[in-house]
């Protein structure tokens, strides 16, 4: 248990070793979250104007929200495409910008929107299984589905940003890829989120203090206070983003090519491939 944590924060902190040489990366998970932004607003105050909910989850409100799920894993699977896209340049020594990222998801739109639609199907059957009311039996396959989804989409990305498939022939390869493994692929993705969970709470819970702090003096204070803590967790979940786009793309090029990247050389890398006979 300990050697896996160990490998874990290993492997989280390669990849922020490659974030740090190249800080535009952090550019791709932000500006996606800005595009999500104004994709909830296009579709949620169209909604709460007409009061599509009124009556209920209607028909209407139906071909919303899976309109709704659509483009929002659109907007995320296009930008986190680029993301990978741009981070495979820079472990094979390049030095990427915006535009070559964006480039390289552009010419994969078409499998991007796929694979989105595929995407957005599955959630909403997944978060209708976890919020069914007085089942508990269908919430735990849910939630079981949903973790079995995560682990096999987890090199989707990769693939279809570095080969010419369809969204379907992205995900088989996925889950090929899972299949060679003990599921260890998944090690540096929990010490990510761990890392970056951990993170987002310690500032979370310090800038409500101050806020309470700020309050006894001034409220504007406490307000501002209270804004800058908001962006600091903000910030922490763009690098989160950014940290595993990089991890996915080591983790997808050395299983393409048996080659370590420079970086994870000494993170135990070639371990999260171990044969599953061993």
């Amino acid at each position: 248990m300990y050697d896996t944590f160990a490998r874990s924060w290993a492997l989280a902190r390669a990849s922020a070793s490659v974030l740090r040489s190249k800080r535009e990366l952090l550019l791709f998970p932000l500006i996606s979250g800005l595009c999500m932004a104004v994709v909830l607003a296009t579709f949620l105050l169209p909604a709460l104007a007409l009061r599509m909910f009124a009556d209920g989850f209607g028909i209407g409100a139906a071909v919303l929200g899976l309109a709704f799920y659509f483009v929002q894993y659109g907007v995320i699977v296009f930008f986190n495409c680029a993301l990978v896209g741009a981070a495979l340049i820079r472990l094979d020594g390049g030095d990427p910008t915006l535009a070559d990222g964006l480039r390289a998801a552009r010419d994969r739109l078409g499998s991007i929107l796929g694979y989105a639609a595929i995407a957005a199907t599955v959630g909403v059957a997944l978060q209708a299984l976890r919020r069914r009311p007085g089942n508990l039996l269908a919430r735990l396959l849910g939630a079981s589905l949903g973790v079995a989804w995560t682990l096999a989409t987890f090199l989707v990305v990769p693939v279809l940003v570095s080969r010419s498939l369809g969204p379907v022939d992205a995900l088989r390869e996925s889950v090929a890829l899972l299949r060679r493994t003990w599921g260890e692929n998944a090690v540096g993705q929990v010490g990510i989120r761990a890392v970056s969970g951990l993170l987002g709470l310690a500032v979370g819970l310090a800038g409500a203090a101050l806020s309470v702090l700020a309050a006894q003096a001034s409220l504007a204070l406490a307000v501002a206070v209270a804004a800058l803590s908001a962006l600091a967790v903000l910030l922490v979940a763009v690098c989160q983003a950014a940290l595993a786009g990089v991890y996915s793309a080591a983790l997808y090029r050395y299983a393409v090519t048996g080659d370590t990247p420079a970086a994870f050389r000494e993170a135990g890398l070639a371990q999260a491939f171990l044969p599953a006979s061993r």
